[in-house]
């Protein structure tokens, strides 16, 4: 009997840990979503003369796919007058990220000149007339006002820094340099990196520096270095090379490499070794002094 109810009780205490455990675990991920995957709607300069609101909007539109062409400004005014106003406007539909400048004409500026209208609340909404999906955004007129009057980027500006809509497009493709120690045939195994950390070369590269080793010229061993810092460009393709050199340094994602937390940065040899293999040249780093 007493058998029985331990192990009910030690069955009921797993149970509980688990439901304990799986809601901090959807806590956590509603907090991640909140903070890093929640639209976002940024007040931008206008560039034009007239009733223009200029903005820049961030979707995950891979989550949430719609073809965005409309915004609205509505005001809820119970201390002032007009006591409620709206405006709205359509554009052409954009499929992403996007920055726009509208206009939004004589009803903005009224909307806008609100008697009272510091102590409203500003509702902007963005949406999409064709799938149905809105986003809506509230705030206080005051600071409705501020971030119209405090706008420092433009529409192009916040394309260009965010890279988003057409600056994505005009980037330029990736040029690979030619790299004579890439893709040497080991019997077996096919294409491999000829470098000394490949065992299938290490014969070959004994007591051979690491700056001669792309030509195959002899010379004296180079003597090992620290660095201070290794870090990785935009541009990386995900060959792979950096983490077979010396993986304790790189870790290779879906779409970039990074350099791993607490990485060993004694081996500058490897770390040199590394960055030559790179086909596009992205792995810099700083020598100790």
């Amino acid at each position: 009997m007493s058998t029985s109810l331990i192990a009910m009780g030690v069955a009921l205490f797993l149970v509980i840990n688990l439901v304990v455990g799986l809601a901090a675990l959807s806590l956590l991920l509603g907090t991640f979503e909140t903070l890093f995957g929640k639209p976002k709607l940024t007040i931008l300069r206008s560039t034009k003369n007239g009733p223009y609101l200029a903005f820049g909007f961030k979707w995950n539109s891979a989550k949430e796919p719609a073809t965005v062409d409309y915004v609205s400004l509505r005001l809820f005014n119970p201390f002032g007058n007009p006591k409620q106003a709206e405006v709205s406007k359509t554009f052409e539909a954009k499929s992403s990220s996007f920055a726009e400048e509208v206009d939004m004409g004589p009803g903005f500026i009224e909307l806008l000149g609100a008697e009272k209208f510091d102590l409203a609340t500003v509702q902007v909404v963005v949406k999409s007339s064709k799938n149905g999906v809105s986003w809506q955004f509230d705030m206080k007129g005051s600071k409705f006002k501020k971030l119209i009057s405090n706008a420092n980027l433009t529409t192009s500006q916040f394309l260009e820094g965010h890279k988003v809509g057409v600056a994505q497009e005009s980037k330029p493709p990736i040029d690979i340099p030619i790299r004579s120690f890439i893709a040497d045939t080991v019997p077996g195994k096919g294409a491999q990196i000829a470098i000394p950390t490949n065992p299938a070369f290490a014969a070959q590269f004994a007591g051979v520096a690491p700056a001669a080793q792309a030509s195959g010229a002899g010379a004296p061993a180079a003597e090992n270095f620290k660095v201070t810092k290794v870090w990785i460009e935009p541009g990386c393709i995900v060959c792979n090379a950096c983490e077979d050199i010396y993986k304790d340094v790189f870790e290779v994602k879906a779409d970039t490499c990074i350099i791993r937390p607490n990485a060993p940065l004694d081996d500058g040899l490897r770390i040199r070794e590394a960055a030559e293999a790179c086909p596009v040249e992205v792995i810099k780093f700083t020598i100790a002094s």
